[in-house]
């Protein structure tokens, strides 16, 4: 009887002409996003190979120089885009493309998308994501709102439980019923997204993604269940359509618009971040006289110098095998090194717990539980950034610690030297090899089981006070 109910359900949506009119505005949108969104990728992944393979090759391609002269010339470490990027965009728009790598300075990555748009970006990109988060909950709505109500304006509520069926049967063949009609919405999108992203030379395709993916429309499975689940709860409970309406209509004002920029605000006041200004003077003085305020710069070089002649037995620097100024620019970098990693642990791990209250609050709103698991999963969250990051550092700090160890074997006298330009291309360029999914799900967990309790409560909640509800 179920099954009975399920394909009625799903027969009268699909000759319903507001279901059919929302239907293909809402697959245009997945279809235009899903497009739009591989468009984009293509354009800022080219650029950004282009722009790495270029300043690459600059570096490799420097005349003979001085070895700390390459290191103040420095490069450029472009963050290349992931293949799931063209359906969740997530921060990437906001958190910068490149950073600079230069001597004695680690910088942040800069040149966003958002600092070359206009103030409309604020509001969110139409990407499959924004779609499906957003769009389709409303869709669901205005589906789904006249499910039980509808039945008893007309009266055929009961007759349907006179048949013998209940209550509850008659709400899971509804809510099967109109699972199908949006899968029907929602998988043309999915399916055009993966024929792009295994068929396209650009992604690199692979166990990893096919992962990803699976879990991506795993994850918005469940997420538009228990908002079909939930929206025939609120049905069942309610005396007429439109108080049904009205109140979805709330639910997703709610949870959609209200809640995430309450939790973000409440985030930034209990979580307060610094200022590049203060972080940079901070960084400057704690470099210059340490980081206890007690070990200058000019002691720890005297200090480095004293060690290196006794080390050789020599009196003076002039006798020292090897260049004390490389040494010393080697401590030095090591030292602001540290001085930096610090710090930017720190607005990191400022950073991470305002989005780690966002994520507890995926317990009480499901849209807060797929926003950073979507992102998570298509390598455009924080986190993803942040491993970027620390590998564009990790590079930058090898690759100026063997320049200064270049300068150090040069020996006494070497500021009047110069290096043989093909000494640069030994050097290492940069590549970045983004983390694998593993990586990333223990981040995930919080999310995964915010949807999944949800799912859960509405499945045996909502099912228990529909049981109970007056048929009259």
């Amino acid at each position: 009887m179920m099954d009975s109910i399920a394909q009625k359900e799903f027969v009268s949506t699909l000759r319903d002409r507001r279901f059919a009119v929302l239907s293909v505005l809402v697959l245009a949108l997945l279809l235009a996003a899903t497009l739009v969104g591989r468009a984009s990728y293509r354009t800022l992944q080219q650029e950004r190979q282009l722009a790495q393979g270029t300043v690459n090759e600059q570096f490799r391609n420097q005349p003979a120089r001085h070895p700390h002269r390459v290191a103040h010339y420095g490069s450029f470490a472009f963050r290349p885009k992931s293949g799931l990027s063209l359906l969740d965009t997530g921060v990437d728009s906001f958190t910068g493309s490149a950073v600079y790598l230069e001597a004695h300075q680690q910088n942040s990555v800069n040149f966003s998308q958002a600092q070359q748009s206009g103030s409309l970006l604020r509001f969110g990109e139409m990407t499959v994501a924004f779609v499906l988060q957003l769009l389709v909950p409303l869709l669901i709505i205005f589906l789904c709102f006249g499910a039980f109500t509808q039945e008893r304006e007309t009266g055929t509520l009961k007759l349907l439980l006179s048949q013998g069926v209940t209550l509850r049967q008659v709400a899971w063949g509804k809510i099967w019923g109109y699972s199908q009609a949006v899968a029907l919405v929602v998988t043309p999108a999915l399916a055009l997204a993966a024929a792009l992203l295994f068929t396209g030379e650009e992604f690199s395709s692979g166990v990893d993604l096919v992962a990803r993916l699976t879990l991506f429309v795993l994850g918005y499975g469940v997420y538009f269940f228990l908002i079909v689940v939930g929206a025939v709860v609120v049905s069942a409970k309610q005396a007429s359509s439109r108080a049904a309406l009205v109140t979805l209509l709330g639910f997703w004002i709610l949870g959609c618009i209200i809640l995430p920029k309450a939790t973000a605000n409440l985030g930034a006041s209990l979580y307060p971040t610094t200022t590049k200004a203060q972080m940079d003077a901070e960084v400057h003085e704690e470099a210059q006289h340490g980081i206890n305020g007690h070990d200058p710069q000019d002691k720890r070089s005297a200090e480095l110098k004293a060690a290196l002649l006794k080390k050789y037995g020599v009196d003076t620097e002039e006798k020292l095998p090897v260049s004390l100024a490389g040494l010393q620019m080697a401590a030095g970098e090591e030292y602001s090194a540290k001085v930096y990693q610090q710090h930017f642990a720190a607005l990191n791990a400022t950073y991470e717990r305002q989005n780690r209250l966002s994520d507890w609050a995926g317990l009480l709103n499901p849209y807060q539980a797929i926003r950073p698991l979507s992102m998570g999963l298509a390598g455009s969250d924080f986190a993803h950034y942040v491993h970027f990051q620390q590998a564009a550092e990790t590079y930058r700090y090898n690759l100026v610690q063997r320049l200064n160890q270049l300068q150090a074997d040069m020996g006494y006298g070497d500021k009047e030297r110069r290096l043989d330009a093909s000494t640069w291309r030994q050097l290492p360029v940069f590549t970045y090899q983004a983390p694998p999914l593993r990586w990333v799900l223990p981040q995930l967990l919080l999310p995964i089981m915010a949807l999944l309790l949800w799912a859960g409560l509405l499945s045996w909640l909502g099912l228990r006070l529909i049981s109970k509800t007056p048929v009259a």
